[in-house]
């Protein structure tokens, strides 16, 4: 039986479905906006998915709160406040609290970004993707390398201290100093934070139906090698395979997931992870994909929940703990999942045997061989 010895952060992540156009890249779970945006249906939607989710939660104080996408500065900085008014009416958070807004650059102007500084959110995570036109354009952005500029611009102007760039590499014909210029330029504007991530092909996307022409192997290890050296010479940590910061300017929320913390998501197609200490389990659930169907009140907001089974809960565990650099404190383990480190057993004594992971007995952490071979070294955890 599992058993509970600590209270485990909570998040709430609130998904606002709508960009202007899908990117040809992108395999979440967005939709082109109407022409006429449902916002005060949709947000009186989300009010009442949270009234439902509260009995599993209530009494937790939240840990973060993150408005993903989707594009959510397509909504109005009214609607912002009156969701983030709810949800403080309705759970404990303080002024401390992270809250995390996603911004495309085509999207806001000035009065915007203050109206969104003022509703309370207090981090900005914007998505430029490249500061080249012509790779802005290959991804099918709605912006220019000017948009996105003023974007940064703005954002510190209305008092965005802390913020985070979204930068993508591997794009089609990307050359190396075509990356690196990328990250000189966005690193000019001294973000807080910053995420740096590989484009990859997923399925179901129109990328995937109609590949473009990627850089080489070789190619794509030279961008993260002088990446990494240039993002380190400009104080950055890297602290998870694709996120980097300032000293102590992690993502929280983000932070919360690896670290196998608990969150509430509410919208549609949003997921949950929501541990029940007084019946000693964890389980996940998660809402309908389609917006039509999350705003017919004939129909649930949950599409369907399960149970972790103990194979789950060490798998998933190892999944995300995995991803940071500096892995988590072996206790973490127990506290979060309610097992002993004991059932890790034989992949982790196997995982160091390998050295994928650091032989530590108060950490688990990959080793940097581990963290090359990631895949391989998670795959150690998954029932047999």
């Amino acid at each position: 039986m599992q058993k509970f010895t600590t209270t485990i952060p909570l998040s709430l992540y609130i998904h606002l479905p709508w960009c202007v156009r899908k990117c040809p890249y992108c395999d979440f779970n967005s939709h082109q906006a109407p022409p006429s945006l449902p916002e005060e249906l949709y947000v009186n939607a989300l009010i009442n998915d949270l009234e439902e989710h509260l009995p599993s939660i209530w009494g937790r104080r939240l840990h973060s709160i993150f408005f993903g996408g989707g594009t959510p500065s397509l909504f109005s900085e009214s609607a912002i406040e009156k969701i983030l008014q709810a949800v403080h009416a309705r759970l404990n958070f303080g002024a401390d609290t992270e809250i995390t807004l996603e911004a495309n650059p085509g999207t806001i102007d000035e009065s915007r970004f203050l109206g969104l500084r003022l509703a309370g959110i207090n981090r900005l995570s914007i998505g430029l993707q490249s500061l080249q036109d012509d790779k802005l354009k290959s991804l099918g952005r709605i912006h220019d390398r000017n948009h996105a500029l003023r974007a940064i611009e703005i954002a510190q102007q209305v008092g965005f201290d802390n913020f985070n760039v979204d930068l993508m590499h591997g794009l089609p014909n990307q050359t190396v100093d075509d990356a690196l210029s990328d990250l000189r330029d966005a690193l000019a504007w001294k973000p807080t934070h910053l995420s740096w991530y590989q484009l990859t092909i997923e399925p179901n996307t129109y990328f995937h139906h109609q590949p473009p022409t990627l850089p080489s192997e070789e190619i794509l290890a030279n961008i993260q090698d002088q990446g990494h050296a240039l993002l380190h010479e400009h104080g950055f940590t890297h602290y998870e395979v694709s996120a980097f910061c300032q000293p102590q300017r992690e993502c929280l929320h983000n932070l919360n997931y690896w670290e196998f913390g608990d969150y509430l998501g509410i919208g549609a197609g949003a997921h949950s992870k929501i541990t029940d200490i007084e019946n000693q389990v964890i389980s996940r659930h998660w809402q309908v994909k389609n917006p039509r169907d999350y705003l017919n009140p004939e129909k649930e907001f949950v599409a369907e929940k399960k149970i972790l089974t103990t194979n789950d809960c060490k798998f998933e565990f190892m999944l995300n703990a995995l991803r940071l650099i500096e892995g988590v404190p072996t206790h973490y383990f127990t506290e979060r999942t309610g097992l002993s480190v004991n059932e890790l057993e034989p992949a982790l004594s196997e995982a160091k045997h390998k050295k994928l992971l650091i032989n530590n007995d108060k950490k688990i952490c990959a080793t940097e061989l581990g963290q090359r071979f990631l895949n391989d070294l998670v795959s150690l955890f998954l029932a047999k």
